[in-house]
């Protein structure tokens, strides 16, 4: 990769922008010229592609100086190299538009993860600036990590730099093509997707949000409902989604699990918290939605009792064993 090529690899060009940093449209590509160090003089040409490249010329010798493109410079040519950066990273902060990573790909998915879920990567390596993670803000879990590797650590008989999209999802399960046992992850629970195009945005995004859920942190709670006070079964006859009281610190993502009283005695509906501390004519409510319904008197007190629940006057959280049951 060239000493431009690196510089602008995470940017967008802004075409204008260029002419009022000095450059000018001449033959179908943008030039700009800095003189530099008394004796150097910088010359940048930008493509209408967003294609960077340059040149020093030594205007001692008027002849263009190469010495600073060899690799592990020292001395006079370390100096000339490290100004000539400068002058492009100047450039660059001037008409680019930071990306997150290099690939068109990888920052579609970035802005829609940021769009669905308000997440933005985090770079944490200072040995791998092109690696980033995604964190579930409610559990600090990762749910997507992206790596900038070779295409033969996933795909041996191919090479190439490519990123990939590490995601928290069982490989057996994914009925995508194009997605591979994960590289540098647990292969049992992570998989790995090449971002080039091969899937579509929607159908990444569709792992994602699996991922995200895998990575969220979940409480499962029983809450009691008094059929003489709201017939809670005739109102989820006609709807998915209700409002009810919420005397507990729940979270969105948590499952309720709903215990109708006398003269049902049992669980008989399973919801997820859509919404939490919802004020409602000045009552604290949480928004739920019908998830699973359960007959055949599956889940009656009898068997909650065996699970360590005698009774449910209130709500409560579920024991660990019985939440294992109810997972089944």
């Amino acid at each position: 990769m060239s000493i431009e090529e690196e510089v602008f690899k995470k940017g967008k060009i802004l075409f204008s922008k260029l002419e009022g940093y000095g450059f000018q449209l001449k033959d179908g590509v943008y030039q700009y010229s800095k003189e530099f160090m008394k004796h150097f003089k910088a010359f940048i040409t930008i493509t209408l592609d967003g294609r960077v490249s340059g040149k020093i010329m030594d205007l001692r010798m008027n002849d263009e100086y190469l010495s600073y493109r060899v690799k592990d410079l020292t001395g006079f040519a370390s100096e000339v190299r490290e100004e000539y950066i400068l002058i492009l990273k100047d450039i660059y902060h001037y008409v680019c538009m930071s990306k997150y990573f290099v690939f068109d790909q990888t920052n579609r998915i970035a802005n829609l993860i940021d769009q669905e879920y308000a997440v933005l990567p985090e770079f944490l390596w200072e040995r791998d600036p092109n690696s980033g993670v995604f964190r579930n803000k409610s559990s600090g879990k990762w749910f997507g990590i992206v790596m900038n590797i070779d295409q033969s650590k996933i795909i041996p008989d191919k090479t190439g730099k490519v990123e990939v999209l590490n995601l928290k999802l069982d490989h057996q399960k994914s009925h995508f093509t194009g997605v591979y046992p994960a590289y540098h992850m647990n292969k049992k629970s992570w998989v790995s997707i090449i971002l080039d195009d091969t899937l579509t945005d929607e159908e990444i995004m569709e792992m994602v949000g699996v991922s995200y859920e895998l990575s969220s942190v979940h409480h499962d709670w029983i809450i009691p409902a008094n059929l003489e006070v709201f017939n809670i079964i005739k109102a989820l006859s006609r709807t998915d989604v209700l409002y009810w009281h919420q005397d507990i610190n729940v979270n969105v993502g948590d499952f309720i699990y709903i215990y109708v009283t006398k003269p049902c005695q049992e669980v008989l509906f399973k919801c997820k918290v859509l919404e939490a501390d919802v004020l409602l004519n000045d009552v604290k409510s949480m928004k739920l939605k019908v998830i699973e319904r359960y007959q055949n008197h599956e889940y009656p007190i009898e068997l909650l009792n065996q699970y360590g629940v005698k009774s449910v006057r209130g709500a409560r959280s579920v024991p660990k064993k019985l939440s294992e049951l109810f997972q089944k």
